[in-house]
């Protein structure tokens, strides 16, 4: 399943989010509100994939996982930027 997982993410984290929900329950342990999951899926989705992989039930994001939640968020800051940057052209 995380190879499949990954390679969704590489066509869409909004689909590999989804794939997740749909197929896992990783999703509702990560998130202790719905509204943190959806938020995160509309506006931050490589975060919240970053965050919804590296999240242990018990320690729950330690480690290398922040390294991890800090480049998906630098993928998500990083493609509005682009896509800024191309509207402006």
């Amino acid at each position: 399943m995380p190879c499949l997982v990954a390679l969704f993410a590489l066509i869409s984290p909004r689909l590999a989010i989804f794939l997740l929900w749909l197929f896992t329950d990783r999703m509702t342990l990560a998130f202790t509100s719905g509204w943190l999951g959806i938020f995160g899926f509309l506006f931050l989705p490589w975060t919240t994939l970053a965050w919804t992989i590296c999240y242990a039930p018990i320690f729950g994001v330690s480690g290398f996982g922040y390294i991890v939640v800090l480049f998906g968020f630098v993928l998500d800051i990083s493609s509005y930027a682009s896509s800024k940057n191309l509207n402006r052209n």
